[in-house]
């Protein structure tokens, strides 16, 4: 995973890689305040020849996304069963597996109440310090500006 910083004050969190699928990524993009307690930011996937892109994913300080990937960081050791977060246009579900890594499926949704579309993309993170980096980067995504 990957923060980048592409303008003044904005950045962008890659998440890239999975067994079986290097390619595999996860771009979130474009943050923007709402207001004081509303975020909207785009989110991209891809991985072999498929890709996926939501412009507008709305989460709001009561949401807590960034809760959700610091709880997978504090459970290093792993857990039973799967974590997921959910929202109208994100679903991100977490499962512990073997030699200690967390796979993160990334599903896009758009236009669900009317029969759109999902996309499912998987992303594999160390359940340690990677999954700690990436937990501090979700949280700077979420919190810039």
């Amino acid at each position: 995973m990957t923060l980048i910083e592409v303008g003044p004050g904005q950045v962008e969190l890659v998440v890239r890689g999975a067994a079986g699928s290097p390619d595999a990524r996860v771009r979130l993009f474009d943050w923007a305040r709402e207001d004081e307690y509303h975020v909207v930011f785009g989110v991209e996937a891809r991985d072999d020849g498929v890709q996926a892109r939501i412009e507008a994913v709305g989460v709001t300080v009561w949401d807590r996304l960034d809760d959700f990937f610091d709880g997978l960081a504090q459970d290093f050791r792993g857990w039973e069963g799967e974590r997921v977060w959910t929202n109208n246009h994100l679903v991100v579900a977490a499962s512990f597996g073997r030699g200690g890594h967390v796979r993160l499926s990334w599903t896009l949704r758009a236009d669900v109440f009317n029969n759109g579309w999902e996309c499912t993309v998987s992303t594999v993170v160390e359940g340690g310090e990677e999954m700690s980096a990436l937990a501090a980067d979700v949280r700077a995504f979420l919190g810039q500006g």
